[in-house]
């Protein structure tokens, strides 16, 4: 019988499971919504059916399951363990940080910092004696800093600002009601309209982020303001978590901010030094761990397999980068 590992990236926009065989193939996918407990009251509906999706094939050996806000709040992980559990029932499993997963992930289990903006931000480190630290993930009522969210927020003010006049006039304005399809006749009741309408608040409003470095880019002062300050914010936790570790470490970076070259070299310019690229994305360090869990051999030549299959797959382009 062949054999497989199951490795789970949840977020708090999207959630991807996978597996793979012992080559490092993916063989198959499933895909669903964010499943933060923190803001999605159906995160365990989400999360056990997906899971029940592939959890009945044959033959898996073991799995992991990065999830959001683990280790973070006791009840909320003891909940997540459990859920993982009973679909997994018998099998080796591991749950832990999605941004942990992240790390493992970037630096294949190796010493490194992992700065994530997604819908959240956070940074994890492991030094060189493999103890790992954390700086940020307060979540967007206390933190989140430099996050997607937090930038669609700065977007909102900006452009609340401008229309009342506190503000010069940005780009944004016209951006973001596109963006929305939205009548600029009212802005005002359009826009809180809009917000009245919400179904997932954090990730409809982490949705406008992009606007920002594509504004910025093209020279717009608050576009620019927003992403010079989201820089200043991730690299703020990258410098914090070099403390707790001792020194200074190559550091890595994972999440859908990212995706922006634009804002990944103005993080890069505010440490003072380049990144790393990643080794393999969030999802290939859950399905790291779980093969090491597993006892499989989990060579270079395993990593870049893994690596190259989440490549070919629809749901997931592992180190593809936007120009804006």
């Amino acid at each position: 019988m062949n054999e497989f590992v199951l490795g789970i990236d949840g977020g708090g926009s999207k959630t991807l499971v996978m597996l793979a065989d012992r080559s490092g193939q993916i063989v198959r996918t499933a895909r669903t919504g964010g499943i933060n407990p923190l803001d999605n009251p159906s995160w365990r509906r989400d999360l056990e059916g997906k899971l029940r999706q592939l959890a009945n094939t044959p033959g898996i050996v073991a799995a992991a399951a990065a999830l959001p806000a683990h280790g973070e709040v006791e009840a909320i992980s003891g909940d997540q363990r459990e859920a993982v559990a009973s679909v997994l029932a018998g099998q080796p499993q591991l749950v832990l940080n999605d941004v942990d997963g992240a790390q493992i992930g970037a630096f294949a289990g190796e010493p490194g910092i992992l700065i994530l903006s997604g819908t959240g931000s956070m940074a994890w480190a492991r030094d060189v004696a493999g103890r790992s630290h954390r700086v940020g993930g307060w979540g967007d009522v206390i933190g989140d800093e430099g996050s997607s969210h937090w930038i669609g927020h700065r977007i909102l003010e900006a452009i609340s600002q401008s229309l009342d006049g506190r503000a010069e006039p940005t780009a944004l304005v016209g951006a973001v009601f596109a963006q929305l399809g939205l009548a600029g006749g009212d802005p005002a009741d359009a826009l809180e309209g809009w917000v009245s309408r919400f179904s997932h608040p954090r990730s409809e409003i982490a949705a406008l982020a992009p606007l920002a470095t594509q504004l910025a880019q093209a020279g717009d002062a608050a576009a620019s303001a927003i992403v010079e300050r989201a820089a200043d914010e991730l690299a703020r936790h990258v410098r914090a978590i070099e403390r707790k570790a001792g020194g200074a470490l190559p550091w890595s970076y994972a999440g859908g901010t990212f995706a922006s070259r634009f804002l990944l070299t103005a993080v890069a310019n505010e440490i003072g030094r380049p990144p790393v690229p990643p080794r393999l994305p969030p999802i290939g360090g859950a399905l790291l761990a779980a093969a090491r869990l597993a006892g499989w051999a989990t060579d270079d030549a395993w990593i870049e397999r893994v690596n190259r299959s989440l490549g070919e797959t629809s749901d997931h382009n592992p180190l593809q980068l936007t120009t804006t």
